[in-house]
């Protein structure tokens, strides 16, 4: 049987048609995913826009920095002894103090015979930084005894070791609007007998639980 070459040309051209409007009836995007789109960048800039929280979990030893529903960092921590608990509930960090110095508490009987230690004193029991979260006599602070990390050994306070207290008190500076440059914190930490106050512009949450 003998076929014109005008029919076979036609038959291919709609051939060749139908097949690419296929190919292109499986591409097209779905009409909602626009939408969709935007919604994720939506909840996406919500989380950026969320506020740094911190969260201490007594039972389990650690400390959570969150933002939103992400848990962004968690250290370990020695939290207070049966006898000096750490107080339960939500407190507002305000005041940084780096190097800090330190005064044995008045009216202590864990303190009985000690002396004061100033900013960088070998026998200062306050390493690098203290974060208070309820003055004046509770705050997360850098600690000489990593060891005790991971049990219920302070009078109250947070413990921490000394380079993750100083990775976590530049994070709150810069989420308290008072971000610092690199060459501050180099002077600090090496010039650990010049204890440096920060005020924060905008307070971070800190939360106490079993």
């Amino acid at each position: 049987m003998t076929i014109s070459r005008k029919i076979l040309t036609s038959t291919i051209v709609c051939t060749v048609w139908a097949l690419s409007s296929c190919a292109h009836a499986q591409i097209e995007l779905p009409s909602t995913a626009p939408t969709a789109g935007r919604d994720t960048d939506a909840q996406r800039l919500t989380a950026q826009e969320a506020p740094l929280v911190l969260k201490a979990n007594l039972r389990a030893r650690i400390l959570f920095v969150t933002r939103g529903d992400s848990t962004l960092k968690s250290y370990a921590i020695a939290v207070g002894q049966e006898r000096y608990p750490t107080p339960l509930g939500t407190y507002t960090i305000r005041k940084i103090v780096w190097n800090p110095s330190w005064k044995p508490p008045p009216g202590s009987d864990w303190a009985k015979g000690k002396t004061a230690k100033g900013p960088g004193d070998p026998g200062n029991p306050m390493k690098v930084v203290k974060i208070f979260f309820r003055e004046p006599d509770y705050y997360i602070h850098g600690t000489g005894d990593v060891e005790s990390l991971g049990s219920a050994a302070s009078h109250g306070c947070l413990r921490m070791d000394p380079n993750e207290v100083a990775d976590l008190a530049k994070l709150v500076m810069e989420h308290g609007g008072q971000p610092r440059g690199e060459n501050w914190f180099w002077r600090i930490v090496h010039s650990r007998r010049e204890e440096q106050v920060v005020y924060l512009d905008n307070p971070v949450s800190l939360t106490i639980g079993e």
